[in-house]
């Protein structure tokens, strides 16, 4: 497998911050590459690695590269796309590309498209994202209130006194985790490894979202796209899950309102590409080569 590594200069009025990447593939066999955003914000490429497989069986070339973490003061949803529009141009990819992006990944998708049309991209997978925090935010509190009493209270009580730090929310956390967001047991290394960074260094997760997953108070506290859906004009596809964040109504907006859309839905939660591989890799591989 042909894989090079290697960082590229994001530069922000006069500080320079450095954007990891790996090319799985090469951007010169005249494929249209894959660009992958991962989700969080704060967490790593590797939970997504498993989109290699892109590559293994019909040759795609997959750029996979880590959203800048600690050192920036003012993150905002612009600073993710200036970073995406420099992976790119230094990539010499940014004149014919495809694009996915999973969770937060899919909203910077959906919101970098629909503020900055891109003229290189040809095609567009949101994955597992909301098209507001709003939506999002419910959905998630709709997951909480079927959970025990008693868990539900845990949950609250951690919220209130300000201990989500504490292990034992940490484990609340998880088991609400492991319905939700992954359902294979135990969680693949690379799922494992992408939290663990985010756990690391909290900020960006914190700074946007916040330090629940059932109560926004960062900066993406008002995020939505939704008003903004109909002017992505490259045929879209939008994949969700059973039991995940981005429910039906989550993602409405977008199959409502984006002119060229094709839906796909899986049976578990937030990771059909670890929860059910050979069919998300056939729909991902079907629409891209359609």
């Amino acid at each position: 497998m042909v894989e090079t590594t290697g960082t590229v200069d994001f530069k922000v009025g006069d500080a320079t911050y450095q954007t990891w990447y790996k090319v799985v593939g090469d951007l010169k066999s005249g494929i249209t590459p894959l660009v992958v955003l991962h989700g969080g914000p704060g967490m790593s490429h590797h939970y997504m690695i498993s989109h290699t497989a892109l590559y293994t069986t019909h040759a795609i070339p997959v750029v996979f590269y880590d959203q800048i973490g600690a050192g920036a003061f003012f993150w905002t949803v612009g600073l993710f796309m200036d970073e995406l529009d420099n992976l790119l141009t230094t990539l010499g990819i940014e004149t014919h590309f495809d694009l996915l992006g999973q969770s937060w990944g899919g909203m910077l998708a959906a919101d970098y498209v629909s503020t900055r049309h891109p003229r290189g991209l040809r095609r567009l997978i949101i994955a597992n994202a909301p098209a507001s925090e709003t939506l999002w935010e419910e959905s998630m509190l709709q997951h909480l209130s079927k959970f025990p009493q008693a868990f539900q209270d845990l949950v609250r009580k951690h919220e209130r006194e300000g201990t989500t730090s504490s292990k034992e929310y940490q484990d609340a956390l998880q088991v609400f985790y492991n319905k939700h967001t992954c359902q294979v047991v135990p969680w693949p290394e690379e799922l494992v490894m992408s939290f663990k960074a985010m756990e690391e260094d909290p900020t960006v997760y914190t700074t946007m979202l916040g330090t629940s997953e059932f109560n926004t108070t960062g900066t993406l506290k008002t995020w939505s796209v939704i008003d903004r859906l109909h002017t992505i004009t490259c045929p879209t596809l939008v994949v969700n899950g059973t039991e995940e964040g981005a429910q039906d109504f989550v993602i409405a907006p977008f199959i409502e309102r984006i002119p060229k859309v094709k839906w796909v839905k899986f049976a578990k939660s937030h990771c059909p590409f670890w929860e059910d591989k050979e069919y998300y890799f056939n729909t991902i591989e079907h629409f891209l080569l359609a």
